[in-house]
Parts: structure tokens; sequence; C-alpha cells
């Protein structure tokens, strides 16, 4: 079976053990923390009139040197120590890629937590990945290409899971659901996130870990340390709720205008308003964006807020245009005793690439744009009584048919004759005089009045669409076309083939009128 290459593990990758091309540089050696901090190095920021030790490698670490240590004091224990400023300002640029990358990739709850984490809202996410701890795994694999070692904890509370991550002392630590209060109980205080004074309040009396806090009264733990150390520790326990603001990777582009003095007539409001279209039109231009809903606040000098909000058909960036939109709504501000700030926010945009403007070399004029038209009739009425009619796959009549957007472009209209006005749902006809099996009606009566037909087409057969229900298995209409001698033209049908009787009862409707 090996001769014939049929083997059944895992073959290498081709290119893993390839040497390298002839004068091509040799491969860079893999990223360690032994070739990484090959000398004892920390990170320092200044803190009053010293410097203060804000990170440390693992092997300054090894050598007694902590957080909080005071840059002097580390040089005289460790003589070759390198001394390096932090940049907390990367460093939060790097938490915020990997937040984004987060939300990209692995879950849309991804928020950065302090200086040195994230937050990740694995809810409804981990089975993508094979679970939790083979999503810990695969984290940690990722981090470690990029340079990064990381304690992962995954927890039912934020609060539980933040201190197990940080003072757990694992490299993946799984909390199983209601159990956070056991998980937590041995760690330090530090672990509950409380402030430098109410930990040094606590190691006044003895109280040391998280379990000593378990038997004290809510009420004197309250008064004692504050109603913050009752907060986080419900929240570690997962008694009380954290929410976890996500990141969003997208900034909305706004503008804002604060006003010297409070202002309430529409004059001035209206004034406001091109200003801030301006400025988010110049925003919009640069990242060749398009808007398509707008919401604008306005701050009351009471503290109340004023909002309206505009939507177009199509992307757009015509100023002109919104300013006229907005105008229209400024009936509906209430300034009170004056506002005093406007907000202009854009929420929902689309990409608007530059378009080439045909020359009109005598072949006429452009057509119009209806987008315009379409805005402010929507500004008048409501958005919903503006729509479009598109063909939908359907056999009957009331199905064939759907309600898309103003702007769309409809296509695949069937080819088969259909009255100009289709009734919302077929009325019955009384007193129809016809022979069986394919003539049209004769005489008929339609809501009080009574007609002589004196011309026919058909019949045309529609089948029922048996897919939907049982009911429509053996379901038969027969439309016809008839014309009255009064002028009129009908669009009919009757239930049945006139042969079988589970096609119908040999019922008769009118359905549409032509003309």
């Amino acid at each position: 079976m090996r001769e014939m290459g049929r083997r059944s593990e895992g073959a290498d990758h081709p290119f893993k053990a390839m040497p390298a091309d002839e004068g091509s540089p040799a491969p860079a050696p893999r990223l360690t923390w032994a070739n990484l901090w090959g000398t004892p190095t920390v990170l320092v920021t200044r803190t009053g009139q010293r410097d203060v030790i804000t990170a440390a490698c693992p092997v300054a670490i090894g050598l007694g040197l902590h957080l909080g240590m005071a840059a002097a004091h580390a040089r005289a224990l460790v003589a070759d120590l390198e001394v390096r400023e932090a940049e907390p300002q990367k460093d939060r640029a790097w938490l915020d890629r990997l937040a984004l990358h987060a939300v990209r990739h692995w879950t849309p709850g991804a928020s950065v937590s302090g200086d040195d984490g994230l937050w990740l809202d694995l809810s409804g996410t981990s089975h993508l990945f094979g679970g939790e701890e083979r999503f810990c795994r695969r984290l940690l694999r990722f981090l470690a290409r990029l340079g990064f070692s990381a304690q992962i904890a995954i927890a039912g509370a934020p609060g539980a899971a933040n201190a197990m991550a940080r003072h757990g002392g694992k490299a993946i630590t799984l909390v199983h659901p209601g159990r956070e209060a056991d998980a937590i109980a041995s760690l330090p205080l530090e672990a509950l996130r409380l402030t430098p004074d109410v930990l040094t309040a606590a190691a006044r009396v003895g109280l040391e870990r998280i379990a000593d806090l378990y038997p004290m009264p809510r009420g004197p733990l309250a008064k004692r340390f504050g109603i913050a150390t009752v907060t986080r520790l419900d929240q570690a326990r997962g008694i009380v709720a954290e929410p976890i603001v996500p990141v969003v990777p997208f900034e909305t582009p706004q503008a804002e205008r604060r006003l010297l003095e409070p202002i309430g007539t529409a004059e001035a409001i209206a004034q406001v308003i091109g200003d801030l279209v301006d400025d988010l039109m110049g925003q919009l231009q640069e990242r060749r964006l398009g808007l398509r809903t707008a919401l604008l606040t306005c701050l009351v000098v009471d503290g109340g807020q004023q909002r309206i909000g505009i939507g177009t058909a199509k992307a757009s960036r015509d100023a002109r245009h919104l300013k006229r939109m907005l105008a229209m709504r400024i009936d509906r501000i209430d300034p009170g005793l004056g506002i005093e700030a406007m907000t202009l926010v854009a929420p929902r945009v689309e990409d608007l690439q530059p378009e080439a403007i045909a020359a009109k070399l005598g072949t006429g004029d452009r057509p119009a744009e209806l987008a315009p038209l379409v805005d402010q009739l929507s500004g008048r009425i409501e958005p919903q009584g503006l729509f479009r009619i598109e063909p939908k796959e359907s056999d009957v009549p009331e199905r064939a048919t759907r309600r898309v957007d103003p702007l769309s472009k409809p296509t695949g209209w069937p080819a088969w004759k259909r009255p100009v006005r289709l009734l919302a749902r077929p009325e019955p006809l009384a007193r129809v005089m016809a022979l069986l099996p394919d003539a049209p009606p004769r005489r008929f009566e339609w809501r009080g009045a009574s007609y002589q037909v004196a011309s026919g087409e058909g019949p045309e057969r529609i089948h029922g669409e048996w897919w939907r229900n049982e009911r429509e298995m053996w379901a038969v209409r027969d439309y016809f076309m008839v014309e009255a001698q009064t002028g009129e033209r009908f669009w009919l049908f009757r239930r049945g083939d006139g042969v079988e009787p589970p096609t119908g009862d040999l019922s008769w409707y009118l359905h549409g009128l032509f003309g």
C-alpha cells in the first residue's frame, strides 16, 4: 500500500521542509522568550518625580523585579537591566486592532479591557471553532505568532473571567456555569478591580481573599468599603449583569455645532442645519460614501433633546437636496427655551464612487433623476406609500406581484394579457349564464348591476399551487376576457374545469378590469 501511495496519515506541508534558495537570506529564527528577551527588560512611566515600572519581561520578573517598583531601585538590583519608555498610546492602538480583528473573525461582541486585555463575548459563537477549549488554544497560537503571550479565562460573568485570567495563573481557565463564586474564592481582592484605597482599608482589617467577603453582611460591607465593592463582588459572582460595549468597526460620520447663544427660530435652525450638512458632506466626500440615513439631534437648554431623521432612496452627497429635506421637518422641532447644540449623524451610509458625466452631443438630455422626487414625496407622506410593482414567480395572479423599492428596476414581466386594475380580492358574481365547459358567460350581475356580454375570449386555465396546501392540489381556474355591450371589459374566472367536481364548485368571480 505504501508503494502504491495510498496512505491515510497526514502528509507534511509541501513547502515546509524546502531549503532556502541560493543567495536568499536565511529564515528568521522562531520568536521565543529566550531570543526576544535576551536581557531583562522593563518599561517605565514617569510618575511624579520618579520612574515606575509598568511592565516587565519574564526574565526581569524572575530576577525579583515587579510592577510599581522604582526604576532606580530596579537598576540597583539588576546591573544589565534594559529600561525603555512605555508607550501606552501604541499599546492601546494594538489592542484596538486586535478588538477589530476579533469582531471580524471571532465574535461580534469584543471590547478592550483595561490597558492589557480584551473582552470577548462568545455567546453562540464558540461552537463554530469546535468548542470553548479548542477556541482558546487556537487563540493562544494566533497571539504567539504575533509575539504575544496571554492568559484566557471563560466564565458566565465578565468579572469572574477577568479575575481568573489576570490572577488565576493558568494559560486557559474554563469556569463551569454557576460555579463563578467557588472559582474566584481563593483569589486576592485585587481580582475584583477595587480601588487602591479600598484595598488598603481591607488589608488593615485582615481581608486578603475574595472568600473573606462572602460571610460579611452586605449593609456593613457597603458602609465600610463603598457600594462599588458590593457591585464588583456581585458582578464577579454573576448576580449583577455587567454589559460589554463592543467596538464598532466603523466610525460614524457626524458634524456638531455648539452655539454661543440659544436659538429658537426656524430661520436660525435652518442656517445651522446648512452648516452641519456642509461639514458632513465634506467627510463623506473624503471617504467616498453616500448618505442613506441622517439623524439630527438638538440639545435644548433645559436638558431635553429633539430629534428628526430623514432617509434617502439612494446614496447621496447632494447638500442642497439634503438641506431641503431637513428643512421640511423643522416644524417638528420644539426649541423650548432655546437650542444650544446641534449634531448631525449619518448612521447608515453606502459606497458612492465618482461617476463620469456623459457629454451632450445633441442626442438628448439625460433622463430625470427620480431619487430627489422620491425623497421629497417620502417626507410628505408615509415612506411605505411609495413603491413599485415587481413580478414574482407564481401562476396565481394575486401572488404574481410584490411591492419593491420605488427606485428598483423590475425585469422579466410575463407576456400574458393581464388587466390594468387587479382587485385585491376576487369578487363573486351572481346570476351567471354560461355554457359548460369552455364558453364565456352570456350575462352576469356584479355589485348590483346586470351586464350583457357582447364578446368573450378564453379560457386560460390556471392550476393551483399544489405545494402550498392540499386544497390547491386539484384546484383549477378558467379565466375569460369579456366585453359588455356597454363597453366595459372584465377579467372573469370560473372555479373548476366544468367536468371534474374536485377541481371547483363552478362559481364565478370578477378579478380585474381592462381600461
